[in-house]
């Protein structure tokens, strides 16, 4: 027998008689009426077409029951749908409707979908097998939603819904990761409420993620952290992005007040579902891929999925190209009715060429501001970037059969890159375009990390109320061994970087000779045990407190091409991550939060002072508060959030000492507001605004190159009648001015963007992507030594044919 890897968690299967306990609401914890309450109340469903086992799971989200089904039953049979206002008995005889099978009331609650019984058959039922919605974040793919249907456990170890997090919780669905073509991570960002995402290059590691003031460092897969696997991973292998604004140190660790990225993989389907897709754009872009998940036997109890992905692209930059590959599998065995194990792989492989690092001038040497074509490459021929990250990791999950579960994941990931990039030096002439010149450098590294999270988790009852808790012990282990080429090459090595005419530059420069100087071995440990425990205080009150205790340590040994040897020696023990959050419920739409947590990150081991010494970690303090509200039946979630943040130690780079700088009592405050779900049917919305101020202890602007105001809008409708195939969407980017101080800026400014699917039949879709509609020429990213122009206007055109 299988069970839906969507909606697996909480499996209790009983001979003669199963009965499921489930916590569909925190009242019907204590009060067994509530399940009958909720049977007899009404709900507004709008739920299409489709696989019968997607179909009854998205329902079980929506509806707030537990199902117990036999996969071997629903798979293979399709589901009307079913729209309108109903109970949950009526919804679900609409759902099953031809299909062969029916829903009984479970006496324990919930229902048992089963093959309708012959006239005069025996009433008695066999073992089940149950799928309930206790998963944390249940999958967002094939819900057709840009809302969340299930809970997340990114903010906090606890499985929660949107308005049970005291954070602000942004969830990028599968959806609409389709809808706006979003490649990876750095993309998605882009379009993220409260994040900036600066283009400070074209196929380096100058990909800049900012949030709140301050630059996002922790990425996560699945919840668990992650050193080496960030914001240029390929989105293909997720279901969906997770991003929790704010610091977030009880699921990291380590971390700022920025954001944290959480990115959810696809999960193993209990039914065949084959994709095979391609695209191609502006700019000679090409792309295949597919995506094949079935049962990997005749109950379903071991399923498996692949997807691979394949592209070739050039850009609106002269000479540029990239090359990306990526393969990601993943398997699901029911080890028994309680317990499940999953493993899986992922290899992602790019290289870019000719990759453009520094940005080009933003003057002349006269002072007069340059106006390049957005074409233009200051990167030589010679110039490459090639990282690779690959991981594979396992999970296993058992239900010890009385609300506790218990879970302990591992995962290894590996990440090696090879570059060679330059800096660009000197003065533009006007006139000529002569007086630029190369400072090569050739940067390398092979990252290993070990992770390993140990959870238990449960309710619990103290003083006639109902309680959750969540602990837990985290290992982690990185070892990172890099080779030094000397730094960048000049004059000074004998190295002539000089190029032509800036204006009509070809990308032909010297080639340097890079020879290795040193090699360095870094081991970084990191051991934390949490314990989080979501209070009730109320019936309409919870209150979340934890601590993340955290035991770091840095060791670096250097030894150069002569032998001789060196070693740099960090350590942190007994650090306590505090974290509080208030939750009130005003009634069944409104809910009020605040949070408190403070802050703790290492420095970067590249991170030095100009007497090459490390500097302190960063430490600090994070508050916030907001209201959030439920629209339309929970299809539509809206949030406002207020917030404050202090931090000390804050690393900037000084290009005048080529070292970094700690600064002290850098505060940050600011709002957000965001719209996101479903606003009418087959009307899909996500919108939000932004606000930040960043100060330093004097009292002035800090962190200028961040825009004060953003503010993101994407929407799609379906249409209706005999346009029923066509979706329709588009969406807007605009943020407020923002630049360094006596450097050019950038305005404000908008950039437009348009899509249209249309559905061909049941299997072939197509789909168009216009970008910067309105050709808006703008800088996607600026630094104190140069500007990237942003996209201009663009078209990508993909098919995708599901069988």
């Amino acid at each position: 027998m299988g069970h839906h890897p969507i909606l697996r968690a909480t499996r209790l299967a009983f001979a003669l008689r199963p009965m499921v306990l489930t916590l569909p609401a925190a009242a019907c914890l204590i009060a067994a009426p509530c399940a009958h309450a909720q049977a007899a109340a009404t709900q507004r469903y709008d739920i299409p077409a489709g696989p019968l086992t997607a179909t009854l799971n998205r329902f079980g989200v929506e509806a707030g029951i537990m199902l117990s089904l036999f996969t071997a039953d629903t798979a293979g049979r399709q589901s009307p749908g079913v729209q309108g206002e109903m109970t949950v008995a009526q919804a679900l005889a609409a759902l099953l409707a031809g299909t062969g099978l029916d829903a009984v009331p479970r006496a324990g609650g919930g229902y048992l979908v089963r093959v309708t019984p012959a006239v005069g058959a025996a009433s008695a039922l066999a073992e089940v097998r149950v799928s309930a919605q206790a998963e944390p974040g249940g999958a967002t793919e094939g819900t057709g939603s840009y809302r969340a249907l299930g809970r997340s456990a990114t903010g906090t170890p606890l499985a929660l819904g949107a308005k049970e997090t005291p954070q602000s919780v942004s969830v990028i669905t599968r959806q609409r990761l389709d809808d706006q073509h979003l490649d990876t991570v750095n993309e998605v960002l882009e379009f993220t409420t409260g994040v900036t995402a600066f283009r400070q290059g074209m196929g380096t590691d100058l990909e800049g993620i900012w949030s709140r003031g301050f630059s996002v460092s922790n990425y996560l897969l699945d919840g668990m952290p992650s050193a080496v696997a960030g914001s240029m991973q390929n989105t293909v292998m997720y279901d969906r992005i997770e991003v929790v604004r704010g610091a977030n140190g009880l699921m990291s660790g380590m971390g700022n007040p920025s954001a944290s990225i959480n990115m959810v993989r696809k999960r193993p389907m209990a039914e065949r579902q084959i994709s095979v897709s391609a695209e191609a754009g502006s700019w000679d872009r090409y792309g295949v891929g597919a995506d094949i998940s079935s049962p990997l036997n005749d109950s379903a109890s071991l399923r498996g999925r692949l997807v691979v992905d394949a592209k070739q692209q050039h850009s609106w930059i002269d000479r540029y190209q990239k090359k990306s590959d990526v393969v990601y599998g993943i398997v699901e065995l029911d080890l028994a009715p309680s317990t499940l194990l999953t493993a899986g792989f992922s290899a992602q492989s790019d290289r870019h060429d000719a990759s453009m690092r520094t940005g080009f001038p933003l003057t002349y040497s006269n002072g007069v501001a340059t106006n390049f074509a957005r074409s233009i490459n200051i990167g030589p021929n010679w110039a490459y970037h090639a990282p690779q990250v690959n991981s594979v990791f396992a999970s296993l999950a058992h239900d010890f059969g009385t609300g506790w579960h218990a879970k302990i994941d591992y995962a290894h990931l590996r990440s090696a890159y090879d570059s060679a990039l330059y800096f660009l030096t000197g003065s533009i002439d006007q006139a000529t375009g002569l007086g630029g010149a190369l400072w090569p450098v050739r940067w390398q590294s092979t990252d290993r990390q070990n992770s390993v999270d140990a959870q238990l988790n449960g309710p619990f009852s103290l003083f006639g109320r109902a309680h959750e808790a969540v602990a837990g012990v985290s290992l982690s282990q990185l070892h990172r061994d890099t080779g030094d080429y000397g730094g960048w090459m000049g004059p000074w090595t004998g190295y002539d970087g000089s190029i032509g005419n800036l204006h009509d530059w070809d990308g032909n420069a010297n080639v340097p000779v890079f020879v290795k100087a040193s090699d360095t071995a870094t081991r970084e440990n990191q051991l934390s045990a949490y314990v989080t425990a979501r209070w009730s205080l109320g019936e309409s009150t919870t209150l979340i407190t934890g601590a993340r205790a955290i035991d770091w340590k840095r060791v670096a040994d250097t030894t150069t091409v002569a032998g001789a040897q060196s070693r740099t020696e960090l350590r942190e023990r007994g650090v306590v991550v505090p974290y509080a959050g208030l939750v009130h419920a005003l009634d069944e739409r409104w809910s009020l939060y605040g949070n408190y947590t403070q802050v703790f990150q290492p420095q970067a081991a590249s991170v030095r002072d100009g007497s090459n010494r490390p500097l302190a970690p960063e430490q600090g303090t994070s508050y916030e508060a907001g209201v959030k509200a439920g629209w339309l039946d929970g299809r539509l979630i809206t949030s406002l959030a207020v917030f404050r943040s202090r931090q000390d130690n804050l690393a900037v780079y000084n290009a005048g000492t080529d070292a970094y700088d700690a600064l002290q009592g850098i505060t940050t405050q600011g709002l957000e507001l965001e719209a996101a779900g479903e606003v009418a049917k087959g009307w899909n919305m996500s919108a939000g605004y932004a606000y930040t101020s960043s100060k330093d202890a004097d009292g002035t602007r800090a962190n200028t190159p961040i825009p004060r105001h953003g503010l993101k809008l994407f929407t799609t409708y379906r249409l209706r009648g005999e346009l029923h195939p066509l979706t329709i969407g588009g969406g807007v980017n605009w943020q407020s001015e923002y630049g360094y101080v006596g450097e050019p800026a950038q305005k404000s400014h908008a950039v437009v963007n348009l899509m249209a699917r249309y559905a061909v039949s049941r299997q072939l879709s197509v789909a168009l992507h216009l970008n910067n509609v309105f050709d808006k020429r703008y800088y996607s990213g600026l630094s104190n030594y140069g500007a990237m122009y942003g996209a201009p206007r663009n078209v990508m055109a993909a098919v995708k044919y599901a069988f």
